[in-house]
């Protein structure tokens, strides 16, 4: 059955991870088409200066997205913007290198945010949108969370998790009316991906590169979007070679150490302020 067209301008959106990269975009494309956007970030400040650029559609709370009371906290808070029409799981940390060197407290945060996170978010908000018949769940993982990558073990471990829990709960609601998309972006050119190179032919793409296919997804809903568009059917094809041809072509593109040969030192603010969290 053909869907009538959303109006952006009639929706309330939640965005996880709204004040920086890829939630800022977010916020920025549906506030200017008039949605009513709720910011949910750890980082409440910059979370507000970010609201504060546009009028009162958009709004800010203090959101740890780990922690399931923090989830009711920000929802008792926010309840003036209406009932949620779409949530954007979108906040995400990445710190990278050796699993065996990585302190367990870091292992654990990545974890939490990345894969809780998106658990925590759909248990409180979708319960409201089946009260009302309605609603989307978009889901922000990553091409790792297809193809895992060596120095990001228990990122990509994160991510095919998040990808696998989009599954699920695409089937287990869409018989209620609602909707669940995965969105997985390739190299995207925010401070998380700060000094990790682009493989071959693959350009990295932009925070908006990446909140134009969430407003794509929004208004066409489709189970799940990759950014940019092309590289799904790349992957889907080297997925059907046998092992070693999948591994000779990942090397050739130098997919296989885009992660290992990462630039430290472009690295070393986000890397200390993701850490020092946890």
């Amino acid at each position: 059955m053909k869907r009538t067209p959303v109006d952006l301008s009639s929706l309330t959106l939640v965005v996880t991870g709204g004040a920086r990269g890829i939630g800022r975009a977010t916020v920025d494309r549906f506030a200017r088409q008039g949605a009513t956007v709720v910011i949910g970030d750890l980082d409440l400040a910059l979370a507000q200066q970010v609201a504060d650029t546009y009028d009162d559609r958009v709004t800010a709370a203090r959101l740890d997205v780990t922690d399931p009371a923090s989830w009711q906290d920000f929802l008792a808070e926010t309840a003036e913007a209406g009932p949620i029409d779409v949530l954007v799981n979108n906040a995400g940390i990445m710190p990278l290198g050796s699993v065996l060197k990585e302190p367990d407290a870091v292992t654990r945060r990545i974890v939490d945010i990345n894969l809780h996170g998106v658990i925590n978010g759909t248990k409180a908000v979708v319960p409201g949108m089946i009260e009302r018949g309605s609603g989307h769940v978009v889901n922000v993982a990553s091409a790792v969370g297809r193809l895992a990558l060596a120095d990001g073990a228990t990122y990509s471990a994160s991510k095919f998790a998040a990808v696998g829990f989009s599954e699920a709960t695409r089937a287990e609601l869409r018989p209620h009316g609602i909707d669940v998309t995965v969105v997985l972006p390739t190299v995207v050119l925010t401070e998380l991906s700060a000094g990790v190179p682009a493989t071959r032919g693959v350009r990295p793409v932009t925070a908006d590169d990446v909140a134009k296919v969430i407003e794509q997804a929004v208004r066409k809903p489709k189970p799940e979007l990759w950014v940019p568009r092309w590289s799904q059917g790349l992957t889907r094809v080297s997925q059907l070679l046998p092992r070693g041809a999948q591994e000779a072509i990942a090397h050739a593109f130098k997919a296989d150490s885009a992660l290992a040969e990462a630039d430290q030192g472009a690295r070393a603010a986000y890397e200390a302020r993701v850490r020092g969290s946890a």
